[in-house]
């Protein structure tokens, strides 16, 4: 757990360094802007579903937080199927569910990688994950149902 939680913290700050100095130096690129929310996709899914299936947190917020990204995922492609892509740009509180998701995955890794206990602080943190993800999706399902009913191609 000490080796995860350092590779997982060292993923995380370096997507923050990137995304910074992407908007400072002015280097978006098209590309990028494909591949970053993707990247943090993989890195949240992947450490969520591995903390799930070994039985560090709770099933129940590894689904919730797998099938918001599968939903988004799968909207965006069915829009595309269906000659009607959406372009989707992150929320607010997408941002800060993101925030949310890597701040208790680094929160378990460390209390178990260092053996201290965390608690109250991530149960706190985890119910705010589930609060966000729901918002979120919330968010995303009416921004797409909205762009799917409008009368613009």
């Amino acid at each position: 757990m000490n080796l995860a939680f350092l590779l997982f913290l060292v993923a995380a700050v370096s997507d923050a360094v990137d995304g910074f100095l992407a908007k400072r130096f002015g280097m978006k690129t098209e590309l990028g802007a494909y591949l970053d929310p993707l990247a943090d996709k993989v890195l949240i899914v992947s450490i969520y579903v591995t903390l799930g299936v070994t039985g560090v947190i709770p099933l129940w917020i590894v689904i919730l937080v797998v099938s918001r990204d599968i939903m988004i995922v799968g909207a965006i492609m069915l829009s595309w199927l269906i000659d009607r892509p959406v372009s989707i740009k992150p929320h607010v509180v997408s941002k800060a569910n993101t925030a949310a998701q890597i701040l208790f995955a680094c929160l378990v890794l460390a209390s178990h990688g260092y053996g201290f206990s965390a608690e109250p602080v991530l149960t706190l943190v985890m119910v705010l994950v589930a609060v966000l993800t729901l918002l979120s999706v919330a968010l995303y399902v009416a921004e797409w149902v909205r762009h799917m009913n409008s009368t613009e191609a």
